[in-house]
């Protein structure tokens, strides 16, 4: 060959050279470039052990497999099996709400440690699009599901869940036997209390949610659980009850102030928000003039508030590991129960510049 010159790539082209990046490899493109029939590759493919091939078919096709860069069909090779390396994820509003799309994170980080991938279906809470996404999941032959929802209440498991592995997660069915991991609201109930009590507090308000959900309950609990413990005497007359936003932490102010209290655990982040907000109107600081704690540690209200919020934190992301792991438990050792069961997660205070010690021997 002259010096200068190479050879027409299209002259005496190898039968493995790879396809271009826009064509799709095939088994019938793998079995033509090692010489052999579509069915011997697809053995070969499958770990056939009884199948009768030779080392050297079998060196021939994976050699074919890695040149051409065959990428077997996962949804095929799940139907034929029965199952698959996918996890169905079917929510509500979590995936376009950032405070709660920990749930996401951490499921995912999971799945993938299992070497698993989460499909996940965002519904908007509409129940046709749900039933639709929970069929295309059992049509991918999904190792199981989770159900989750961005906030924490009761919900009924879809019935086409019935025959699948399935976890709730941040809600919980008490007609049905499936598992559920929600957070112990009521030990955050305590926790925000005692950030309170532990700073020398006495007269605390209590401000609560006018949302029906398990969250109203525990943490009112878990709040008079902890003055309990503490020797504080039981009022009334410092439970309050609010809208679980801004306004509704703006509303409530008037009463507060005329109660006489130097602490507040408010049921969210947003409600203090607006506690923050009628406070200044009124030319009092925080946490000089009132002391305030907030529930959920949503990072871009908490975090950022002046001062810094002291909240509880709703663990999201531990939810989602959790999940994933409660899932894989129940599929491995296909183990059903006969009853519903349900896992609480811890809710860690997270101690910010929002509150006063009043006294240090306490501490």
């Amino acid at each position: 060959m002259a010096k200068g010159h190479h050879a027409d790539s299209s002259m005496g082209s190898s039968p493995m050279e790879r396809k271009p990046r826009s064509s799709i490899v095939t088994l019938k493109d793998v079995a033509a470039a090692a010489g052999t029939s579509v069915s011997t590759v697809s053995l070969v493919m499958n770990h056939k052990s009884e199948a009768r091939i030779s080392k050297e078919t079998v060196a021939k096709v994976l050699k074919a497999i890695d040149e051409l860069g065959y990428r077997p069909n996962s949804l095929a090779q799940g139907l034929v099996r029965g199952s698959s390396n996918f996890i169905g994820f079917v929510t509500d509003l979590i995936a376009t709400t950032p405070f709660a799309g920990q749930i996401i994170s951490g499921a995912q980080k999971e799945a993938w440690r299992h070497g698993c991938v989460l499909l996940i279906a965002n519904t908007e809470g509409n129940e046709q699009i749900e039933r639709y996404a929970i069929a295309k999941f059992l049509d991918h032959k999904v190792k199981g599901v989770i159900y989750s929802t961005w906030y924490h209440h009761e919900v009924s498991v879809p019935d086409e869940l019935e025959h699948t592995p399935t976890v709730l997660v941040n809600c919980s069915d008490p007609n049905s036997n499936v598992t559920s991991v929600i957070p112990d609201e009521r030990r955050g109930g305590m926790a925000a209390a005692q950030m309170l009590i532990n700073a020398g507090h006495r007269r605390i308000a209590f401000v609560n949610t006018t949302t029906d959900a398990p969250a109203r309950v525990g943490r009112r609990e878990g709040y008079l659980y902890a003055l309990h413990e503490a020797g504080i005497h039981e009022d009334n007359a410092l439970m309050f009850e609010a809208e679980p936003d801004q306004q509704g932490g703006k509303d409530i102010a008037p009463e507060i102030l005329r109660s006489g209290v130097t602490g507040v655990c408010c049921h969210n982040d947003r409600m203090a928000m607006g506690l923050y907000d009628a406070l200044r109107d009124r030319g009092l600081k925080i946490p000089e003039n009132m002391s305030v704690v907030g529930f959920d540690n949503q990072e871009v209200i908490a975090a950022n508030m002046s001062p810094p919020l002291s909240t509880v934190q709703l663990p999201h992301y531990e939810l989602g590991i959790q999940g994933v792991n409660l899932l894989l438990e129940e599929i491995d050792t296909r183990k059903h129960y006969a009853f519903s069961r349900t896992i609480s997660m811890d809710c860690p205070p997270v101690f910010r510049d929002s509150i006063r010690i009043v006294n240090s021997s306490l501490m």
